[in-house]
């Protein structure tokens, strides 16, 4: 059974940033970060309890091959994205999120 995704807008926005910084880096690696931020989406809709809660309620993701992860949270048949977080950050930045 999928669960019903939700991504909130500064959640967003976050993805958007990081595959411009990775395009300037290399042409096409802001691609592959979207293909990869794609698959864990696609997992967490599948299965999101198979992550650990790390805040909280709030659970985290990491995305293959980038250093960063999806924070979200779990209501009944829901998941709110609430923020793609990378992690060299300082988790204290999420708080107010959750």
């Amino acid at each position: 059974m999928t669960y019903r995704l939700l991504v909130r807008p500064q959640a967003a926005a976050e993805p958007a940033e990081a595959v411009d910084w990775y395009e300037q880096r290399s042409k096409g690696l802001g691609s592959e970060f979207l293909r990869s931020d794609d698959a864990a989406l696609a997992q967490i809709a599948r299965n999101p309890l198979q992550y650990q809660v790390v805040i909280g309620e709030a659970r985290r993701a990491p995305l293959r091959r980038f250093p960063y992860s999806l924070i979200y949270t779990v209501f009944e048949r829901e998941v709110v994205i609430l923020a793609c977080f990378r992690g060299s950050r300082d988790p204290r930045r999420l708080q107010g999120r959750i």
